[in-house]
């Protein structure tokens, strides 16, 4: 057993490569050598966002408060709330992040494939986040 105490891994300020606005993610486990899934715990103030990105094998998040958006490439986009869980399947291009006047908190659970977790691509224009 191995318990990580709150305050025991410092949380950081999302690099601007992957997100437009404020976000910060505190760190919940990483992957090891009896698992392969890793998670954080995010928050997006209001209009913060993810780039584009896909997973190797898939992203969950559960919404833990606040109100956001989600989008999968070619979907509509999608208000999610807490208590809401989302499921991007392996390889599929998608965003997420806080609506433009609420902020929003989730946790993000992703798995690790040879070492990869996330593919980071282009940013979510304004055009594509303003609904």
């Amino acid at each position: 057993m191995n318990i990580t105490k709150v305050g025991s891994v410092n949380s950081y300020k999302g690099p601007e490569d992957w997100f437009t606005g404020a976000v910060r993610v505190d760190p919940l486990f990483d992957a090891n050598n009896a698992r392969r899934a890793a998670a954080s715990c995010v928050t997006f103030e209001p209009g913060a966002r993810t780039a584009w990105h896909t997973h190797p094998l898939g992203q969950t998040l559960i919404v833990t408060a606040g109100c956001g958006w989600a989008q999968k490439e070619g979907g509509p986009v999608e208000e999610i709330h807490p208590g809401d869980i989302v499921w991007f399947e392996p390889d599929e291009k998608h965003w997420h992040g806080a609506k433009a006047t609420t902020g929003m908190t989730h946790i993000a659970i992703y798995e690790n494939l040879n070492g990869k977790v996330v593919d980071w691509m282009e940013k979510v224009s304004d055009e594509e986040y303003t609904v």
